[in-house]
């Protein structure tokens, strides 16, 4: 099982920026979380980060995996052209988000993603990628 984890704008800067609504855990430190329990599950995962809209694009279609974990972050609510990427290649994907999407600013309780993602795990924190995990393991599974 191959697993794709692309993380999207600014979220380099987690651990230091509005620390109240996304927390005090650094990208690194959820990425070895999810490193840590893709090893107990089994899977092997890939964990990218990028702040551009086309080089997310380019790893949805270029990388080798069989699903996708994405946290879209800003593009979330503005991005046809990702969404239309997760279309193309056919792939299940989970949409995240540490926060709770529904309910913070109106423009930010639209996803572009939700209807082409099997599901979507929002207002977790750094658990939503690790709960995500854990379903793609069980999607996985099943096919």
């Amino acid at each position: 099982m191959k697993v794709l984890v692309i993380h999207g704008p600014n979220l380099n800067l987690l651990g230091m920026r509005e620390t109240d609504i996304y927390g005090i855990k650094s990208l690194e430190e959820i990425n070895n979380a999810i490193r840590s329990l893709a090893s107990e599950l089994g899977i092997d995962v890939n964990i990218l980060q990028f702040n551009s809209e086309g080089e997310i694009i380019d790893a949805i279609q270029k990388h080798t995996y069989d699903a996708l974990i994405i946290n879209p972050a800003a593009y979330t609510h503005t991005s046809i052209a990702i969404r239309d990427a997760l279309l193309a290649v056919g792939k299940p994907s989970i949409e995240v988000h540490l926060s709770n999407i529904y309910r913070r600013e109106e423009f930010r309780r639209r996803s572009f993603m939700a209807d082409v993602a099997v599901g979507q795990l929002s207002g977790f924190g750094p658990d939503s990628y690790l709960l995500a995990l854990r379903a793609v393991k069980n999607i996985l599974s099943k096919e």
